[in-house]
C-alpha cells in the first residue's frame, strides 16, 4: 500500500463523510476518491503513468488535493512546488525533475506562462478555476474540463508500488545555489502519515483546521494523516488569524495545526480573547521554537495538549513529536517516531555519540529517510553516511527520558567574538515580551567581533514599544555575548509559504520604525 491508497481506503469505510472543506466547498470521501480517479485516467490518457513526474504549483485548494491523489493513482511521481517560487526558480525545479505535467492555480498563471518555453519536458498544463484570457496559461486545459472528460471512464487498475519505489520529489529551500530534490519513497510518505496519526491519536471524529500548505511536508502529513484516520480537514487557502479563530469555533475543530508565527498572530488578534476554543482536544506546532510564555497564553484559552514536533523534507514530514496522552515536556520536540532512530552526533560531523544534555547535531536513520537527492549523488553522499544516518543540520540535545530539544539550525549559528550564539534562544526571550508580536534574529558582519546578533521585531498592535525596551528585557535573561547588538522594528518578517521564518533574508529588511545599538 502506498499513499495513493489513502482515499480508496477511507472512501470504502466512510463514503458519505465530509472529508475536506475549503471555503464553501464541502467534499465527501466518495467525492475525493472519484475525482482523483478521473485525474488519474486523464493523466494516463496523456501518456503520463509509472515514473512520470507531475508538478503541483498553487495555493491550497480542493483541486490541489484532488490532483495530488490523482497523480499518485496514475502511478506517477508527485512534485509539490512551493507557491512562493519565482519564474526562474520554478523553471529550474520543473527542468531538474523532468516534469511532464503541471497543475497550477490561476494566480500563478503569469509565472507559469513566463517559463513555458524553458521547460521542454512539460507537455500538459492544467489550470485550476475558470480560464480567461487575462489569467490563463497558453494551451492549458481547465481542471473542470479535465475531470469532465475522464469522469465517465473507470480507472481500470491502480498501481501496486513497492515500498522503496519513488513517490515524491520535494525540493528543499537551500540557502545557497539551487534547491535539491529530496526523493521520498512510497513507504516513507505513507508511513509518516500513519505514524503521525498514531502519535497524535487521530480518529474519525477529528476535525482539523490548518492553513499549512499542501506542498509542504508538514501540511501534507497534517492533511493525509487525517484522511487516513477518516477525519475531516478544514483547509484554509492562506492563513489569516481572525479566519482561523472563526473556523476553529464555527467548525467545532478538535485540532489546529500550524507554525509558531500562526499562533503568535492569533494571540495578537483582537478576537482571541472571546473565541470559543473549547472543542479543541489538542494542537500541533512545528517549524521553529515557540516562547514558553506564548504557549502559556494559548493554553489559558485552550487548556489542551500542544504537541510540539520537528521534521524535514528529507523525512517526508515528522521525525519527532509527542504522543498525545504522554506527560508534556514543554520546549521539547518530543521523541522519535516509532521505528525511527534519532541520536545526537558531534557538531563537527565526526562519528560518535554526544553525552546526554550536551549540544550536537541531530542525526536520523530509518525507513522515513530520503532515498537521496534527485540527480545529485554528491549531495546525497554528503548528507547520508554509508551506514544510513542523515545529517539534519540541526543543533539539538537529548535528555535522560529520550526527549529531544532543538537549539537552532547549524547554519544559523552566529559566532561572535569566538562564542556560539543561537538565534532561537534570543527569539524565545524576546518573544516573551508582552508587546512583541513576532521576532526573528539574524547575524550581521562586524569588523571587531566577526558577527553580532540583530533582532527584527514586529510590535504587537497598539504597543508603545521602544528599541531600548527590548535591550533591557534581554539584559537580565541573556549573557552579555548573547544579547542582540541592534534592534530593528519592522512591519512583517520574511517567511516561507508554511510560515517559517527565513533568517537569510532578514538583512534585506529596512528598519523604518527604529534602530538602536546596544553598548
Amino acid at each position: 500500500m502506498g499513499p495513493g491508497e489513502i482515499l480508496p481506503y477511507a472512501a470504502a469505510r466512510h463514503p458519505d463523510k465530509i472529508a475536506l472543506v475549503v471555503g464553501h466547498t464541502r467534499l465527501t470521501y466518495r467525492d475525493l476518491d472519484r475525482m482523483s480517479d478521473a485525474v488519474a485516467v486523464a493523466l494516463r490518457t496523456r501518456g503520463i503513468g509509472a515514473g512520470g513526474v507531475c508538478s503541483l504549483y498553487g495555493q491550497n485548494s480542493w483541486e490541489w488535493i484532488v490532483a495530488y491523489h490523482g497523480i499518485l493513482k496514475a502511478g506517477a511521481v508527485v512534485n509539490p512546488v512551493n507557491v512562493m517560487l519565482t519564474g526562474p526558480e520554478l523553471a529550474f525545479v520543473l527542468t531538474d525533475c523532468g516534469s511532464g505535467a503541471l497543475f497550477t492555480g490561476g494566480a500563478q498563471a503569469a509565472t507559469v506562462e513566463s517559463i513555458l518555453a524553458e521547460v521542454p519536458s512539460l507537455e500538459t498544463v492544467c489550470q485550476f478555476g475558470d480560464l480567461d484570457d487575462s489569467a490563463s496559461v497558453t494551451g492549458a486545459i481547465s481542471f473542470a474540463d479535465l475531470l469532465a472528460a475522464a469522469a465517465s471512464e473507470p480507472l481500470d487498475s491502480r498501481p501496486r508500488p513497492q515500498p522503496e519505489d519513488l513517490c515524491s520529489i520535494g525540493y528543499t529551500s537551500g540557502t545557497t545555489g539551487h534547491p535539491k530534490g529530496a526523493m521520498q519513497s512510497q513507504q516513507s510518505v505513507l508511513l509518516n502519515c500513519a505514524l503521525t496519526a498514531t502519535m497524535h491519536g487521530r480518529t474519525t471524529d477529528d476535525i482539523v483546521v490548518t492553513a499549512l500548505p499542501g506542498a509542504h511536508v508538514y501540511g501534507n502529513v497534517a492533511i493525509n494523516s487525517t484522511f487516513l484516520a477518516g477525519g475531516t480537514v478544514i483547509l484554509m487557502e492562506r492563513f489569516t488569524p481572525g479566519e482561523a479563530l472563526r473556523l476553529i469555533e464555527g467548525e467545532h475543530a478538535t485540532l489546529f495545526e500550524g507554525v509558531p508565527a500562526m499562533y503568535s498572530m492569533m494571540l495578537a488578534d483582537p478576537g482571541f480573547d472571546t473565541a470559543d476554543l473549547s472543542t479543541l482536544r489538542a494542537a500541533t506546532i512545528g517549524g521553529q521554537t515557540f516562547a514558553p510564555e506564548l504557549l502559556a497564553r494559548w493554553q489559558k484559552r485552550a487548556p489542551v495538549p500542544v504537541l510540539e514536533l520537528w521534521g524535514m523534507t528529507e523525512l517526508s514530514g515528522l521525525g519527532t513529536t509527542h504522543a498525545v496522552h504522554a506527560p508534556p515536556v514543554p520546549g521539547s520536540i518530543g521523541v522519535a517516531l516509532p521505528g525511527l532512530e534519532v541520536r545526537i552526533g558531534p557538531i563537527d560531523g565526526t562519528s560518535g555519540e554526544v553525552p546526554i544534555g550536551e549540544h550536537g547535531e541531530l542525526l536520523v536513520r530509518g525507513p522515513l529517510v530520503t532515498l537521496g537527492y534527485y540527480g545529485r549523488p554528491d549531495a546525497t553522499a554528503e548528507a547520508i553516511t554509508d551506514d544510513g544516518w542523515l545529517h539534519t543540520g540541526d543543533v539539538a540535545y537529548v535528555d535522560h527520558t529520550g526527549h529531544f530539544f532543538i537549539v537552532d539550525r547549524l547554519k544559523d549559528m552566529i559566532v561572535t567574538a569566538g562564542y556560539n550564539v543561537y538565534p532561537a534562544e534570543i527569539e524565545r526571550v524576546i518573544g516573551a515580551h508582552p508587546d512583541v508580536a513576532l521576532v526573528a534574529v539574524g547575524g550581521r558582519p562586524d569588523p571587531v567581533k566577526g558577527e553580532v546578533a540583530v533582532a527584527y521585531v514586529v510590535p504587537a498592535p497598539q504597543a508603545q514599544l521602544q528599541p531600548e525596551d527590548i535591550i533591557e528585557h534581554c539584559r537580565g535573561q541573556l549573557a552579555a555575548y548573547k544579547r542582540p547588538r541592534e534592534v530593528v522594528f519592522v512591519d512583517a518578517l520574511p517567511t516561507t509559504s508554511s510560515g517559517k521564518l527565513m533568517r537569510r533574508k532578514l538583512g534585506e529588511l529596512d528598519g523604518d520604525r527604529g534602530i538602536v545599538r546596544a553598548r
